[in-house]
């Protein structure tokens, strides 16, 4: 809808498009509110969202033109809208969530002709660009050839994934004739050629089968407008190898890593933790104590130890024994719903969950503008609420209460500045990390750490089934707590697992050992701030004016949804979060125009313009980085897995 064309009155507005705003803006809709959602961006679902990989170098591209010259936007045109009564309360206008960005690519410059037509396939990998980083630069290549040295040492001497040991039960891996003709394949210019086949995310999250997210998908009925695909592989580096992890009856009983007596020491303790609280007397004397602890206790091997606590537990090294337990129960519970693992992934990247949420807003009358912001608020001396916004066309506008994303809010409005961070890294490669039968499996690996003082990494590597990369390659995804910029927390990790081009020629390290990897054809790190542990007092603001905080470190997102229905109900707290969406076939339509619609057996009878979602998918189409996932008139959408015969509805599953 056009800035211009906005009312002057809604019950809220809501500004960010993240998953937490998303899911208020779609609930409050649902119950009868007038919705005004806004973002400053130009595309859907803030720190959310997911890019082709075209989109995310124009992302890039606004990053470093906003370090140089950070936006100033004029605070003017609110003084004639302000009554005597009345304050103002500004917002920033500029983005400070995002920081250390600096992306490398190793591919080759030359376009697919030239390289085609290069007589040595050692030349075809030649380049070594830095796209953009935080002093928002161009050079030929700014690795430091000292680091680039002890690097490589490094890796030779300490990698923990490729010992001695570990190279005898490696899969069969490809001739370096073999490996050359992949590489000579994948240009940068191929990767800008098929940008559009990607997605990546600037977040990287699972769905627990059985998690909140999932859940509130299939109540509200929002599961139509997304498809699924199981994650089919769990892996944790362990004893200079990646393994798979046994987490399942079948994978125990299969396993070739564990020893009968094993298996039975793992099944049994498994056995123990899906119904821990019913035997207090076995854990009560450890529950604060360290996890790790207990499980020593337990009398569990170094293997049963390592697995547990880093790939099913997924918990740091002092984690208590009470949380530890709790998190592997999860883990247990939410086996066998979808598939041998407890994870779900949407397709086309994890951007598309806000997305869906903003539809069902729009369907129930919602209005969206992107690229459009508020520059103030208006809040009333006498009782503290904020009655109003001006937003940065100058129009005032009247709301009952103000729901914002943190990102949106001054540092002169905070009681806390100091906050936790993410380091990410994304990663393109020419390969997996465990070559398998299968090329379209989705894999979660866990890296423990290098050190005692480093954080685990949480590593997630997709295929080009789950529709985020192209066919030949994969995209994978680090996650860590931050301790420093993301590239010193995370390159470390990316060179023992991976084959980084050591000099600006691109020249292969010679040997095995190297070929082994899955070359690394273009990496990303950044830090991205976690505001996740601040609470309402955190911020001196009028008390109708509710913050959303990013996201937050955990592998899911039940955090986003706790703080979205807690939000919901202070607005609302007499109305059902999220109620079920009609389905199609329960749309009853008023008159002969088919403008509007009344759904049967809705306790809130409310009138629907239909044309909003038309409106929303069109604005999408203009903005968003990836084509929406078709909706259906099916109760649930189906799930896409590698094992399925028979695929599953989600909203029907037991």
């Amino acid at each position: 809808m056009a800035a211009d064309n906005l009312p002057s009155e809604f019950d809220v507005i809501i500004l960010g498009t993240g998953l937490t705003e998303s899911v208020i803006a779609a609930a409050c809709s649902r119950v009868g509110q007038r919705v005004l959602h806004l973002d400053r961006r130009n595309y859907y679902a803030g720190n959310w969202a997911s890019f082709t990989f075209n989109g995310l170098l124009s992302w890039i591209e606004e990053y470093k033109a906003q370090q140089e010259t950070p936006s100033s936007k004029s605070e003017q045109g609110w003084n004639d809208q302000i009554e005597d009564d009345e304050e103002v309360v500004f917002l920033s206008s500029v983005d400070s969530s995002i920081s250390n960005l600096e992306v490398f690519s190793y591919t080759s410059e030359e376009s697919e002709d030239d390289v085609n037509s290069l007589p040595k396939a050692a030349e075809e990998m030649n380049g070594c660009r830095t796209e953009a980083q935080d002093t928002g630069s161009f050079n030929a290549c700014t690795q430091d050839p000292q680091n680039l040295e002890e690097n490589e040492q490094t890796s030779k001497n300490q990698d923990p994934c490729q010992s001695e040991e570990g190279k005898k039960d490696q899969q069969p891996i490809r001739s370096p004739e073999q490996a050359l003709e992949v590489k000579k394949k994948i240009t940068y210019a191929k990767l800008l050629k098929e940008g559009r086949r990607f997605n990546i995310d600037l977040v990287s999250k699972l769905l627990y089968s059985r998690g909140l997210l999932v859940d509130l998908l299939i109540k509200s009925n929002v599961s139509r407008y997304a498809e699924f695909k199981n994650i089919s592989c769990i892996l944790t580096c362990h004893n200079g190898k990646v393994e798979q992890v046994p987490c399942s009856r079948a994978d125990v009983f299969g396993s070739k890593q564990l020893t009968v007596v094993e298996k039975r020491m793992l099944m049994k303790f498994l056995t123990f933790c899906l119904d821990f609280e019913q035997h207090q007397e076995e854990f009560q004397d450890f529950a604060e104590m360290p996890f790790l602890e207990f499980l020593k206790c337990k009398n569990l091997t170094e293997n049963l130890q390592h697995f547990i606590l880093h790939s099913i537990a997924m918990v740091s090294q002092d984690a208590s024994t009470n949380n530890g337990l709790k998190a592997t129960q999860h883990f247990l519970r939410c086996l066998g719903r979808y598939g041998n693992t407890p994870f779900l992934f949407p397709l086309y990247g994890l951007g598309e969950i806000p997305q869906c949420f903003c539809r069902m807003c729009a369907v129930f009358g919602g209005i969206y503008c992107l690229r459009h912001s508020v520059l103030c608020l208006v809040v009333d001396k006498e009782s503290d609420k904020c009655k109003a916004v001006i937003d940065t066309h100058g129009q005032r506008i009247s709301c009952s209460h103000f729901v914002v994303e943190d990102s949106y809010i001054r540092d002169d409005q905070r009681m806390q500045t100091t906050y936790k961070h993410i380091s990410r890294a994304v990663v393109i490669t020419d390969r997996s990390i465990l070559p398998s039968e299968s090329d379209q499996q989705i894999s979660l690996v866990t890296v423990p750490p290098l050190e005692p003082s480093s954080p685990a990494v949480r590593m997630v590597e997709l295929s080009s089934s789950s529709m985020t990369c192209m066919p030949g390659t994969y995209l994978v995804h680090l996650t860590c707590s931050s301790s420093g910029s993301a590239r010193e927390d995370l390159a470390s990790v990316v060179s023992r697992l991976f084959h980084v081009p050591s000099s600006c020629t691109g020249e292969s390290v010679q040997g095995s050992e190297e070929n082994e990897k899955p070359v690394v054809l273009w990496v990303m790190y950044f830090n991205m701030r976690d505001t996740s542990g601040l609470d309402r007092s955190s911020y001196s603001l009028p008390s109708n004016v509710h913050v959303c905080t990013g996201p937050d470190d955990s592998l899911g997102s039940d955090y986003s949804i706790k703080l979205a229905e807690l939000v919901f109900h202070q607005l609302l707290p007499d109305e059902e979060f999220c109620p079920p969406a009609p389905n199609p076939e329960d749309i009853i339509y008023d008159g002969d125009q088919g403008e509007g619609a009344i759904f049967e057996n809705d306790s809130h009878k409310e009138e629907v313009v239909i044309e909003r979602e038309d409106e929303l998918l069109e604005n999408k189409e203009q903005t968003c980085s990836s084509e929406p996932a078709d909706s259906t008139d099916s109760v649930g959408q189906e799930i896409m897995t590698e094992y399925d015969i028979q695929s599953l509805p989600l909203a029907n599953s037991s």
